[in-house]
């Protein structure tokens, strides 16, 4: 099927309202599936009417038999084929999620017994690596566990500094101290002797910072026999462990024909459990609801004609401009804008009829990118490592050539490579750092186009939702353009001849009492709180346009900021003899590359969104989500 790539808008939608017989719902759904292009909607509109969900059983029961199935699968491995659609009734439904069940019920039990093999598998590991701590030691380790009745017994260990003066302190306590593990921090040792001293040594302890070692329950023979046993332990596991597995495979091997079964009728039966969810129904009359692209209503219709012998009503209609913040937005670009398309959706999906701001956005960002980045060999480095990188990077492969390429372009325009400013090429404009108030002045006129461009755009959207006094008289508005281009006229020909005359005060005065009256009127407030409200928006609206116009001065910041990042690299390298300067040049380019790179990125992307979307991009719209075939859409 051959889709429409729309440019700056979603596409024109029509609300689709489909009167079939509740018996050829399952048929329809198929129908709407195979052509990829009804989103379902429910309304309340004919509550009262069609108040029946003849669906609603064969939804829940496709929907527990989806997720046994999932579960399986995630568990046995299985290739489906693939097989024609077809109609499924709710008994047979009902039969494949029954025979899941079964499989399921044996599969979580064997599944059950895997996991507590697994538990015990790493318990004994646990134990076996416990165990080397007491391996030197030549005695029954269950001595320590008993409350010895003739003896007092301590196991632990001690810092390297201390036991020397513990050694000595112990056997002026009538006990003997035997050392079984050392390492170069810690020791290891058992200490011995009679009962009648045991407060003695447990003060000699205590101030040698001992840390007593706790034998676990399981260690109640010599070491070696522990070692043994846990390791007989181990391989009885493995050897369950395996055995379940086979029985895994062999449920897996005998019930691979319900399996494929259960995969045939779930994925026929997916798209009218999807519709089940919103279509209503009164008797023998379905009502099916929603949105369609108005290019593919032909098609649709004729598909319905063709596969239904019932009579049916097709009615469809235009969304009205009060519609649009709940109508679904379907919007097409060439898969090259797929990383900016990614981009405009962090910041939200577009409104039904609103502007879509990719290609925009795309433009933009390359240019803005470029220009605050500009550098043959950065660039070429960047295009580059997003082609080297482009399966790993995917979808962004676009977005890092671009960039790069808009690098390239610009370090032209500027006469810069890897950093050298019109040494190793001449600059077909201007070096940035020897002409920084030209460059200044370019990046202030790209904020005043820029601005005027995302405030017209803001007109265009209300006018289209048919707020027109917004779209003519806010400060976003038409009187928002001529107070912003009024201002610049003023604060220019004030810069240029030190005068404020009357054409500057009315270019200023006449649309700001325009935005005023505007808000007044918006304003439904005590006069008091009227007045003030009204005069602070108005106030907002002045402040608003000036910073933002500022903000884009960071375009040509960082065009110097580039340049001078350069410098300070050369710097460095020249306080170094070769071929350590070369070194500090390739490392200090990396540098710029990997760390500006990404500044500037994150600074582009903030004018995009702050100061383009913020003016005319509500970012509250729907996505669209058409019913699809087979359980994979």
């Amino acid at each position: 099927m051959k889709q429409n790539i729309t440019m700056f808008k979603p596409l024109p939608m029509q609300y689709v309202s489909l009167k079939v017989l509740t018996e050829d719902v399952p048929l329809v759904a198929q129908v709407l599936a195979d052509c990829g292009m009804f989103n379902p909607e429910t309304t309340e509109m004919f509550a009262e009417q069609l108040p029946e969900h003849p669906g609603k059983k064969f939804h829940s029961v496709f929907n527990l038999a989806r997720s046994r199935f999932d579960k399986i699968l995630a568990r046995i491995p299985f290739t489906p084929s693939t097989s024609p659609i077809h109609i499924i009734e709710l008994s047979k439904l009902e039969n494949i999620n029954t025979q899941l069940g079964n499989i399921w019920q044996v599969l979580s039990q064997l599944e059950e017994q895997l996991h507590q093999c697994n538990e015990q598998y790493t318990s004994f590991k646990q134990l076996l690596e416990t165990l080397k701590t007491f391996s030197g030691l030549d005695v029954d380790l269950k001595i320590f566990q008993d409350s010895a009745k003739f003896l007092n017994l301590h196991i632990g260990t001690v810092s390297v500094d201390n036991i020397e003066h513990l050694q000595d302190s112990i056997g002026l306590a009538a006990h003997f101290i035997t050392i079984f593990q050392r390492d170069e921090h810690t020791v290891s040792f058992v200490v011995a002797g009679p009962l009648e001293h045991q407060d003695k040594i447990r003060a000699i302890l205590e101030h040698a910072d001992f840390q007593a070692l706790s034998i676990p329950p399981e260690f109640h023979s010599h070491p070696q026999k522990v070692h043994a046993d846990l390791t007989s332990k181990i391989e009885e596991l493995q050897i369950q462990t395996d055995t379940v597995k086979t029985t895994i495979n062999a449920l897996a091997e005998k019930n691979k024909t319900i399996l494929e079964q259960a995969y045939q009728t779930l994925n026929s039966a997916a798209a009218y459990a999807k519709l089940t969810e919103t279509f209503r129904c009164h008797g023998q009359l379905a009502l099916i609801e929603g949105w369609m692209p108005t290019a593919d209503l032909s098609k649709l219709e004729s598909a319905l004609t063709e596969k239904l012998d019932s009579p049916f009503v097709f009615n469809t209609r235009k969304p009205s401009p009060s519609e649009y913040p709940h109508v679904p937005s379907l919007i097409r670009h060439h898969r090259l804008l797929a990383p900016f398309i990614a981009l405009v959706k962090n910041y939200g999906t577009p409104r039904y009829g609103e502007f879509d701001p990719t290609l925009l956005f795309s433009i933009t960002f390359i240019l803005m990118f470029g220009t605050m980045f500009g550098d043959v060999g950065h660039g070429a480095l960047i295009a580059g490592a997003g082609w080297y990188w482009r399966e790993k990077l995917t979808i962004f492969t676009p977005f890092f050539i671009a960039a790069g390429l808009s690098s390239i372009f610009f370090g032209f325009l500027y006469g810069s490579i890897f950093g050298f400013e019109e040494i190793l090429l001449p600059a077909l404009w201007m070096s940035p750092i020897h002409n920084p108030n030209l460059m200044l002045t370019v990046a202030l006129y790209w904020g005043i186009g820029f601005i005027l461009l995302a405030t017209l755009l803001t007109v265009i959207n209300r006018w289209q939702e048919g707020e027109y006094a917004a779209a003519l008289l806010n400060n976003t508005g038409i009187a928002g353009i001529f107070l912003y281009l009024g201002g610049f006229y003023a604060v220019r020909k004030w810069m240029e001849s030190d005068l404020f005359e009357i054409d500057q005060q009315l270019a200023l005065l006449l649309p700001l009492l325009l935005i005023l009256g505007y808000k007044w009127y918006k304003n439904k407030l005590p006069f008091g709180e009227r007045f003030l409200v009204t005069l602070i928006e108005g106030l907002e609206s002045i402040i608003n346009y000036l910073a933002n116009t500022l903000s884009f001065l960071r375009v040509a910041a960082f065009s110097l900021n580039h340049a001078a990042l350069a410098i300070a690299v050369f710097t460095l390298a020249n306080m170094m003899e070769s071929p350590g300067n070369w070194v500090v040049i390739i490392l200090g380019n990396l540098f710029i590359v990997i760390v500006e790179g990404a500044i500037v990125t994150i600074q582009v992307l903030r004018l995009e969104y702050y100061e383009g979307f913020s003016r005319f991009f509500s970012g509250d719209g729907r996505a669209f989500h058409p019913l699809m075939m087979g359980l994979n859409k």
